[in-house]
């Protein structure tokens, strides 16, 4: 069984002057997971993740991270083992070059120069932009600028990566090569957890899903068994990503006994089932 890296025992958290912004959560993320967090505006998804990182404090319940209490940890401990990247790369953007954006963590830290200069080259070439050292962040593509984040991120060395809305105002192309670049931290061992509104690529590349609603974490589970529920899902203002709706909607007719999440998956289903009924896929009638 993987160990606990994330753990989220009865945590409350009130505003001051405002209503309670997160109800009781429980969750528990294993070592290596890629987990999705999903939910309409103001579920309380930002919430949580700034109590995970430190920047805000449990009114009620704790937090573990690598089995420490966060109350007990400064933030600037927490960056070492739990990376955030905000939603708006512009407002982690201020050094000359990437390099220097990259490198100032890790000197800040105090790093010798050969081990940062070990963290900056593993995180440029992790996100592909080794070519762009000497670049001026803000001159950089939108697309360009996320990875430069999400490398100064990486180049702190934390094993947990929280990326909050990473491909917003992104386009398709932007949108898949950061999705792409979190998916080969997981397989490099590193623990994932992304906030979008985009459920296409929660179904893509996320192995586990948890729903918020009203505060609450109203669905924790496996992201097929997640978009298994579209009545739940729909209390949320959440649709299914449009594939696994168009599968589901064809199942009188095409009979695939499970969710599907992508295209990729609905094609091989129907090749399978094709085969398997020898050249005629879809029953008649």
């Amino acid at each position: 069984m993987r160990e606990s890296v994330i753990k989220i025992e009865n945590l409350s958290y009130k505003y001051e002057k405002g209503s309670l912004a997160l109800k009781n959560i429980n969750i528990d993320i294993k070592k290596g997971e890629f987990v999705g967090i999903i939910g309409q505006n103001g579920a309380g998804k930002s919430t949580l993740l700034k109590n995970i990182t430190g920047l805000l404090r449990p009114t009620e319940g704790r937090i573990l991270v690598n089995g420490r209490d966060t109350i007990n940890v400064p933030v600037s401990d927490l960056a070492l083992e739990v990376g955030f990247v905000l939603q708006n790369p512009d407002r982690q953007l201020f050094a000359n070059t990437v390099e220097e954006e990259v490198a100032f963590g890790p000197k800040n830290v105090g790093l010798n120069e050969a081990q940062i200069k070990e963290r900056v080259d593993y995180a440029l070439d992790a996100v592909g932009l080794n070519d762009y050292r000497d670049a001026f962040p803000p001159a950089l593509s939108k697309g360009d600028r996320a990875k430069v984040v999400i490398a100064s991120v990486l180049a702190m060395g934390p094993q947990i990566i929280i990326l909050d809305e990473p491909t917003s105002g992104q386009d398709y192309r932007g949108c898949y090569q950061i999705m792409d670049i979190a998916k080969e931290f997981n397989k490099r061992g590193h623990t994932l957890v992304v906030v979008t509104h985009h459920m296409a690529l929660v179904a893509e590349y996320t192995e586990r899903t948890i729903v918020m609603m009203n505060s609450e974490v109203l669905l924790d589970g496996s992201t097929r068994e997640v978009f298994s529920h579209p009545d739940k899902l729909r209390m949320t203002h959440i649709k299914p990503p449009q594939i696994t709706e168009v599968a589901r909607s064809l199942q009188p007719k095409i009979p695939i006994n499970q969710t599907i999440l992508n295209v990729g998956e609905f094609g091989e289903k129907l090749i399978a089932l094709k085969s398997e009924k020898g050249g005629n896929a879809v029953n008649a009638g």
